[in-house]
């Protein structure tokens, strides 16, 4: 017997509302899972050298290209776990800069506070709502190509009010990103969970490192 018109809508509109609790699903596994192990990462590298900002730099866009290029792949999970691997590593010689000095601990702990709050606050708004904020692609395609531009210059030319605009930047960047990607996965924009996982990812490290700075300018500690 053929199924009507009304049951075949609602058996896809089902099988899209799996697809999408499976991205999800998998994207916050999976996000989760980088998070812990950049810590690791990090804390393995606390008493390395700071990275040379140009190596970070092309060596962070390297594999992050390797990322997007195996994403559709079983080696997507490994080049996603070198990427985030090789971000915590970079940062843990930071932070344990930053803990070692007067009233540090105080602003990782406070830039962590606020890393956290932003992004549960606006994914959980998205998740909520189901809001579509596909028109921010425009705006994040735009923000990322400016953003890259300013960090060359200011590798070039390092100047604290630049820093700090770049610093302020990216906060703003970084919680369009969360908003776009959150909502292109619960509107079934998004089905790769890499991708996806990688992108709030960026997100939550800019997050973070943008409240560091902008945390020790305001405190007088920089």
């Amino acid at each position: 017997m053929n199924q009507s018109p009304a049951g075949i809508e609602s058996a896809r509109s089902g099988e899209s509302i799996l697809a999408t609790n499976k991205v999800l699903r998998n994207t916050y596994s999976l996000l989760a899972l980088t998070l812990a192990f950049s810590a690791l990462t990090a804390m393995l590298s606390a008493n390395a050298p700071i990275l040379n900002p140009w190596i970070f730099l092309i060596a962070a866009l390297g594999m992050l290209f390797v990322t997007h290029l195996l994403a559709n792949s079983a080696w997507g999970l490994l080049a996603v776990f070198g990427f985030t691997g090789f971000i915590g590593y970079a940062v843990g010689p930071i932070i344990s800069i930053y803990m070692a000095t007067p009233g540090g601990s105080d602003i990782v702990v406070a830039a962590l506070s606020g890393t956290a709050f932003i992004f549960f606050g606006l994914s959980g708004w998205v998740l909520t709502t189901r809001r579509d904020f596909s028109f921010l692609q425009g705006f994040v395609a735009a923000g990322a190509l400016v953003l890259l531009a300013a960090i060359v210059i200011s590798l070039i030319w390092p100047m604290p009010v630049l820093q700090l605009a770049i610093s302020a930047a990216f906060m703003l960047f970084s919680s369009a990103m969360i908003l776009w990607q959150t909502s292109d996965i619960v509107n079934g924009g998004e089905r790769n969970y890499i991708l996806a996982t990688v992108s709030l990812y960026l997100s939550i490290y800019n997050l973070f490192m943008s409240l560091i700075h902008l945390l020790t300018a305001f405190t007088g500690d920089e």
